[in-house]
């Protein structure tokens, strides 16, 4: 047994209670059953098969109110196990479904038996004609995507709210459109062609010129079903009408029937029929999309109006004077919005009818911009605006970072307002489209209709295309709200068909919410030939089951999730996966969304089920374990979940007395503690050099064994040697700012056999150079920005080393009168902020007190218009840490490599390396997991400096990469030495 073993039961949930009734059954406590495990494993190989309890659990939701349990998870890694699990499907009279991000609003991404995970091998783009077209694989987000086009002044026509996490998958096979696309920018509309596999395996290049020939011979059957529903829609002059009359409105309720009026051949046909198809059709395994031109001067104004209806009279006027957005926000949302970081905080003191619009004008060039302004301030001057809370000015405005700021909180209305609900709510999200010149009346139709079903809901939308969307909250697992619920949803699918003509789904897809309802909106002629169309492609029923097809009229209230109280930093999670993307564990273990779902199922089981037992014993290494602690998904999330600081409390739970008290000594005694670990550092070292790198990990492998795996760091290939025992000499008098070099870089040295000084030697010579000198303070060792314990969760050591550097450091500096200037990001976000928790009334008062600049920023702000640039290298490509996006440091970096290179790159796949101090020594498979993407990408060209801004993520970019990677700070003093 390990000497410090973690406390057994310490991650067993508090008050567990009732069983609830969508709970995982205890059948799968032992996880897939056995012969489909075993059948899968040996057709695709076990890496690629998913069977744990806990694997079922995590990909069981999505962003939806809907959870449905899978029998088996597939991580899919091409078109070949694609086909083969569809095979084996057919086979076996199985039911499969597609996942990618897990995003969507209605359950499209859930099923019942084999779920296939289309994300994590499916990503990549390749631009095409210099950005006029773009190669598109499904499991990249809309994000990614546009960052590739924005180089060549392009982007996706698509631009749905969720683009920080969706995937073009799901984008296409939901026709997502988002703010500006509107009717004419959508998938439907946008793409080119696609590359699909129907669910008899065959695969479909809608581009290529053969595609209709091949097809026929392959799936003669398809083709002829689908030439005889064309030719029965043309026969109907009512129905072709009606059909172009319904789309000339946002809508994505059903198969998209004009497909049959816009194509001419069955692979024509196809083409249009997957835009929308919520994977019931076929795998959608490439897209070729036609891009739009990327306006980049642009106009702005977020205008507040006493009521929605008011607020929806004004839409008309923009829609005509040119604006390319307009988005309207009712007064929960708005109030909601507080959560999100940058908003006004007296929006919460908003009154309830207040509403706003967000209005926007793009153009290619500033005399378009001139234009468009003329024109809205024609419109402004006959508007009747108010102004409740000072924040509000009612104006347009050109500046970046307030526009910015408008659309933070408009994308983030689904999850900050969600965020806001009350805990153990279930949040439904709806989406419908009116004709826009009816919008000011449906408005005032959908209010009364919520106030008569009891439900305070937010509004918000695109008002531009009549298009909005509510939420509602409810517990799912009161019978009697769920009845509420019901009748609500019966009575507003009536009022948007009868009253208005309108669209029961705009943009989400029809998803299980609405699929009761599709004959409702379309008429009995129109769905059957929906389920013709179903049946045509998919004649055995294999994809996707009553996802967008359902005759059961009480389809949509089966499989609501309820959402059980966990620990109260999660409890405002609606799942919606904004996080994962930014997760360095998603492709290893699990991600943050997963790690709180995982709870929610926890406390969804009975004390003692051996669901709840099994969930447990896989919890310690998937989600605590294995998390970076980077808390890179409470940037993400839109109300700022931190699940890094509920896994380093986690960890906390799992410490025994023992363990704590032999973490707080370490920290009384750090000053030999850090000597001692730089002399280990450099006999492993002298080791290595000597013996190879085999003696220094067996002699980890042994100490990890006797103490714990996580606990005793793993020797690594390419660790640096050990930094010198003293700093360089520095003095007080005329000291510009105090120098604390991080205890990080006072144990490692820099790049090994690189030429030059060290990094403290480096941060001294810039100073004195651009004449603003530094001094390092004698008794910096022995101290620490207290990272090391507060990441482990070893409170007792983080309180007493964060007391005794916060005082320290308001001595050096004079009482705050001289800045410190720390050189390592890490570092320099845990003296800024991180510290603050665990110090004493007192020394918080100190920490008010003090500058803490990152010596990045230090450079860059101070030294840099003071240095001259003597030499150059061609091309830099940085890794800009996780510690520097929370600081909002990333700028300066680039200034500072700006300075040094001709040319400078940010891989577009650039992440949290998962290095974490000594995370990547005690996981190294995480950092491989999580730098795989950005090595690929970095590894791909040449580069002459590969720059970042913290050592240990530079080692963990060494590793991945096989380049060498180094402060940017060496760089530039390279560049200015005289």
């Amino acid at each position: 047994m390990p000497l410090l073993e973690p406390e057994p039961g310490a991650l067993r949930p508090r008050g567990i209670g009732a069983p609830a009734p969508d709970r995982v059954p205890e059948r799968l406590a032992s996880g897939t059953p056995r012969v489909l495990r075993e059948e899968l494993t040996a057709l695709l190989g076990a890496e690629k098969v998913l069977w744990k309890v806990s694997d079922l659990v995590r990909y069981a939701s999505d962003a939806s109110p809907y959870r449905f349990v899978p029998q088996v998870v597939v991580i899919a890694e091409d078109i070949d196990d694609v086909s083969a699990v569809l095979s084996y499907a057919h086979g076996r009279g199985r039911e499969v479904v597609f996942r990618a991000a897990g995003t969507s609003l209605n359950g499209q991404a859930q099923g019942e038996d084999i779920l296939v995970d289309v994300r994590r091998h499916w990503a990549g783009v390749e631009v095409l004609e210099d950005g006029r077209r773009a190669r598109i694989r499904p499991g990249t987000t809309v994000l990614r995507a546009n960052a590739a086009l924005a180089r060549h002044g392009r982007v996706l026509g698509p631009d749905p709210a969720s683009a920080i996490a969706c995937t073009l998958g799901g984008v296409i096979a939901n026709n997502s459109s988002g703010m500006t696309a509107g009717t004419t920018r959508n998938a439907y509309r946008t793409l080119s062609s696609l590359t699909l596999v129907l669910p008899g395996g065959t695969v479909v290049d809608t581009a290529d010129p053969l595609a209709d020939e091949e097809l026929a011979r392959a799936e003669p059957a398809l083709c002829h079903g689908l030439m005889d529903i064309k030719r029965e829609i043309e026969a109907d002059p009512g129905l072709v009408s009606r059909i172009r009359a319904k789309y000339e409105i946002k809508n994505t309720t059903g198969y998209r029937l004009d497909a049959y009026l816009d194509g001419t051949t069955p692979v024509e046909i196809l083409r249009g029929l997957m835009v929308g198809s919520e994977g019931t059709l076929g795998f959608i395994a490439e897209a070729v999309f036609d891009t739009l031109p990327l306006d980049r001067e642009v106009v702005s104004a977020l205008l507040f109006f006493p009521s929605l209806p008011a607020a929806a009279a004004a839409v008309p006027l923009f829609n005509e004077a040119g604006a390319l957005a307009v988005e309207v926000m009712d007064g929960n949302t708005l109030r909601a919005s507080v959560s999100v970081e940058g908003v006004p905080a007296d929006w919460a003191r908003l009154p309830g009818d207040t509403t706003a619009l967000l209005v926007e004008f793009r153009a290619p060039d500033e005399a378009g911009r001139a234009e468009y302004e003329r024109r809205a301030a024609g419109v402004l001057a006959g508007l009747e605006l108010v102004a409740p809370v000072a924040s509000v000015t009612n104006a347009f405005t050109r500046d970046p970072r307030t526009i910015s700021g408008y659309w933070k909180a408009r994308k983030a209305f689904v999850t900050a307002v969600g965020g806001a609900r009350a805990p153990g709510t279930t949040l439904i999200t709806e989406d419908f489209a009116v004709p826009p010149s009816r919008l000011a009346e449906a408005c005032e139709a959908l209010l009364a209709l919520q106030a008569e079903h009891g439900f305070d809901a937010a509004v918000a939308g695109h008002a531009a295309h009549g298009n909005l969307h509510f939420l509602l909250a409810f517990d799912a697992a009161r019978p009697a709200d769920v009845e509420r619920y019901a009748a609500f949803m019966e009575a507003f699918c009536r009022l948007t068909v009868e009253r208005f003509d309108g669209s029961l789904k705009a943009e989400h897809s029809t998803g299980r919410n609405m699929a009761p309802f599709l004959e409702l909106e379309w008429g009995p002629k129109a769905t059957e030939l929906m389920w013709r169309t179903k049946r045509v492609v998919d004649p055995d029923g294999l994809l996707a089951p009553r996802i967008l097809l359902d005759r059961d009229p009480r389809g949509h209230l089966r499989g609501l999730k309820t959402i059980p109280r966990v620990e109260a930093v999660a409890d405002p999670c609606i799942e919606c996966g904004f996080c994962e993307p930014a997760c360095p564990s998603k492709d290893l273990t699990t991600t943050p969304r997963q790690r709180i779902l995982l709870r929610r199922e926890m406390m969804r089981q009975r004390p003692g089920s051996p669901v709840l037992d099994q969930l447990l014993a896989d919890y310690g290494h998937d989600a605590v374990d294995t998390c970076a602690g980077d808390s890179a998904c409470k940037l993400a999330c839109p109300v700022g979940i931190d699940t890094g600081a509920l896994m380093k409390d986690f960890r906390h739970r799992c410490h025994s007395p023992r363990e704590e008290r032999a973490a707080a000594l370490a920290a009384r005694r750090f000053r030999k503690v850090e000597a001692a670990a730089r002399l280990a550092v450099a006999a492993a070292g002298t080791i290595g050099d000597r013996l190879g790198d085999r003696v220094p990990s067996a002699v980890t492998r042994a100490a990890r064994k006797a103490v714990r795996p996580d606990l005793v760091p793993q020797w690594l290939p390419r660790l640096p040697g050990a930094a010198a025992r003293r700093p360089p000499v520095t003095r007080r008098v005329g000291a510009a700012a105090v120098y604390y070099p991080s205890c990080v870089n006072r144990i490692f040295g820099g790049p090994a056999g690189a030429p030059g000084p060290t990094l403290q030697e480096a941060v001294v010579a810039l100073s004195e150079r651009a004449g603003k000198p530094v001094w390092i303070p004698r008794d910096v060792p022995g101290t620490c920005c207290a990272t090391i314990w507060h990441s482990k969760g070893y409170e007792a050591g983080a309180r007493l080393m964060a007391n005794l550097v916060v005082t320290s450091a308001w001595g050096w500096t004079a009482g705050g009168r001289l800045p410190l200037v720390v050189d390592a990001s890490s570092c320099t976000l845990g003296l800024a902020r991180e510290v603050v928790p665990y110090l004493t009334d007192d020394n918080r008062e100190l920490h008010a007190e003090l500058t803490v600049v990152d010596s990045v920023v230090w450079a860059a702000r101070e030294l840099l218009p003071h240095l001259e640039v003597r030499r150059t290298v061609g091309a830099a490509v940085l890794h800009p840490t996780c510690s520097m996006r929370h600081l909002g440091d990333e700028a300066e970096l680039w200034a500072v490599a700006a300075a040094c290179a001709e040319e400078v790159v940010v891989p577009e796949e650039a992440g949290c390396c998962a290095f974490a101090g000594d995370r990547g020594m005690l996981h190294p498979e995480l950092t491989a997991s999580a730098t795989a993407r950005e090595a690929a990408e970095v590894t791909a060209r040449h580069f002459d400096a590969h720059l970042s801004a913290n050592r240990m993520c530079e080692v963990g970019m060494d590793l991945a990469t096989g380049r060498t990677y180094r402060s940017a700070l060496l760089e530039l003093e390279r560049a200015t030495r005289p």
